[in-house]
């Protein structure tokens, strides 16, 4: 375990952004963005002598990275776009059409680049992350004037090369560094789980209470309009060369037609998961929750609650300080990248997490709630992520139905408080190590699994 105390802001995890990849759409954007704004400190001298970008992407960047949308992504943070402001429309558009020449403003000055500037590269890198990004600036005679390495680590999350981390936080109140020490925490100062994680927000992004929940509303408005777009799109096939079709609007319609209860509510759950993964495989606006390819699950089981279940926002804004520790955790011991861990470190933290905040809402102890993440961890580890044809589309779309599905029925079994012989902390050493034996053409890379076992033409 990770001897660092945890200082993530809930802000990290839920991530505002355009689809279909937290480490492969919206890392990159706010990669090109920070090269963006380094630019405009460059020498003169260097930017006289600047005639042409390069882009070089590594690792599954560059094995599936088209169809992420990696390369449209890169150019749009270069152009200004940040993932929290950006138009999909306009980011979508890029590249549509060939020979499309982009004025890239470097200082003072423009440098035109183009879509063969972008080098998908096949040969390994020596790094210590498994997406690797390099930007340089070339002179005349190709030679490079500036280069600035960057890595996509997950979640939305990036670094750069002999950087310190740029965003300035406070300093935590509750110090733990993983999911027993969180407990003992708690049980010692008597403070509810939602309390900690709050009261260690407000000193991290130096936010009143008020002003976070006013984001965390936010945050839950823009899940809740990811399930309604996705559910109402005219859009129905997606794009990219799979030619799928959306299902969500008729798995709804049919949940209203179900006799059964039970039925009717699995069907409703699952249809709202689908529509938002739906909305996020097509590259519309959602929240990381932790990673795009798992923006489904959470924001499902939250539109289940609020529609299905009338549960206020303020219940549901209090439970998800609790759905972020186990992204916290789960992230700081382990790994939330497919890139890293596989589809476990996504789908299923993600379902971790919607078990949690189920547990939450419904009024359980701190052991139900470990309980709960854990069962719906456990029962992920070894999921591969393996995208057909490198898009977040076979079999994502629906590893989020059925993660949030999961994640309920976590909560169903913790509800008897009979579980707790495997720690929550035990199953993420598990997950991390799982990650660690995987083969790497089963984290993301497209060159494993389904992605390559399946007739579905690409």
């Amino acid at each position: 375990m990770s001897s660092n105390f945890i200082n993530t802001s809930i802000f990290e995890i839920f991530k505002i952004g355009p689809g279909p990849s937290s480490s492969h759409t919206i890392a990159p954007l706010k990669i090109g963005h920070s090269f963006y704004e380094f630019s405009s400190t460059l020498d003169s001298k260097i930017i006289k002598k600047s005639v042409k970008i390069r882009i070089e992407l590594f690792g599954s960047l560059s094995l599936t990275g088209r169809g992420h949308g990696t390369h449209r992504a890169i150019v749009g943070g270069l152009l200004g776009m940040t993932p929290e402001s950006c138009d999909p429309d306009i980011l979508l558009d890029i590249f549509e059409k060939k020979d499309t020449v982009y004025n890239i403003q470097i200082g003072d000055k423009t440098i035109p680049l183009v879509e063969s500037d972008l080098i998908f590269s096949r040969e390994p890198i020596e790094s210590e992350y498994s997406n690797t990004l390099r930007i340089k600036l070339l002179d005349a005679d190709g030679k490079t004037t500036v280069e600035k390495e960057y890595y996509s680590v997950g979640g939305g999350f990036t670094k750069c090369k002999g950087e310190a981390e740029s965003i300035k936080k406070g300093k935590v109140i509750h110090k733990y560094s993983n999911f027993n020490e969180l407990r003992t925490l708690c049980e010692k100062k008597g403070l509810p789980l939602s309390q900690v994680i709050l009261e260690n927000e407000m000193a991290i992004s130096s936010l009143s209470k008020k002003e976070i929940f006013k984001k965390m509303k936010k945050i839950i408005n823009v899940m809740l309009d990811s399930v309604d777009n996705g559910l109402n799109s005219t859009q129905h096939i997606l794009p990219g060369p799979i030619k799928l079709e959306r299902r969500a609007s008729t798995v709804f319609k049919s949940a209203k037609k179900k006799k059964f209860e039970t039925t009717k509510s699995l069907t409703f759950l699952n249809s709202y998961s689908l529509a938002a993964s739906e909305e996020n495989a097509a590259g519309r606006i959602v929240v990381t929750a932790p990673t795009s390819g798992s923006s489904g699950i959470l924001p499902g089981v939250i539109y289940f609650l609020r529609n299905n279940l009338k549960t206020s926002k303020k219940s549901i804004i209090n439970a998800m300080f609790n759905a972020a520790a186990i992204a916290y955790i789960a992230r700081e011991n382990a790994s939330i990248a497919g890139a890293d861990v596989g589809c476990q470190g996504e789908v299923g933290v993600a379902s971790s997490m919607a078990a949690a905040l189920i547990s939450t809402i419904d009024k359980q102890p701190l052991e139900v709630i470990e309980n709960s993440a854990t069962i719906a961890l456990e029962h992920f580890l070894g999921l591969t992520c393996d995208p057909v044809g490198g898009y977040v589309q076979v079999p994502c779309i629906e590893r989020n139905a059925v993660g949030a599905v999961a994640g309920y029925n976590a909560y169903i079994l913790a509800f008897s408080k009979q579980h707790g012989r495997i720690s929550f902390d035990e199953v993420v050493r598990t997950m991390l190590e799982t990650g660690r034996d995987m083969n790497e053409k089963y984290r993301e890379t497209a060159k494993g699994g389904l992605a390559i076992f399946t007739s579905i033409g690409c």
